[in-house]
């Protein structure tokens, strides 16, 4: 495979997963908070609290899932942002799994959400593998 096909495919890969990201991060935590997200957050059984209110925790995360799929777009000469992709989806997953197992049946559940976005991170991983001209 020739290297500009492959700087393709890793293009690609980091496009739609900074999208499932930067998606994720806007519609059900900051433009319309979901009560799927509100009700994950409480499952986690913080104290009553402001800081730990489900609207603030929500917001931060929010804007972390925005702040991670910018990276995947502007850091595009280093695969660090797909190692902190991938085990970001990782450790939600396993979140969901132990705290609000019930989703994972659901419709467009993060189970084959965070599974069809670790597959991304793997293609572009591989796509962008040093070969042994940038020795």
């Amino acid at each position: 495979m020739t290297e500009r096909r492959l700087v393709r495919i890793a293009w690609l890969a980091r496009l739609a997963l900074a999208a499932v990201f930067i998606w994720h991060g806007l519609a059900p935590k900051l433009v319309w908070l979901s009560p799927d997200e509100v009700a994950m957050i409480q499952a986690h059984g913080l104290p009553n609290h402001p800081l730990f209110a489900p609207q603030l925790i929500a917001a931060v995360g929010g804007f972390a899932e925005i702040l991670l799929g910018i990276l995947l777009l502007s850091v595009r000469r280093r695969r660090w942002p797909l190692l902190v992709a991938g085990g970001a989806l990782l450790v939600l997953l396993l979140d969901v799994a132990l705290l609000s197992p019930h989703l994972l049946i659901q419709a467009f559940n993060p189970l084959s959400t965070n599974l069809a976005a670790l597959g991304l991170c793997a293609v572009a991983w591989l796509a962008e593998a040093p070969t042994a001209s940038d020795s």
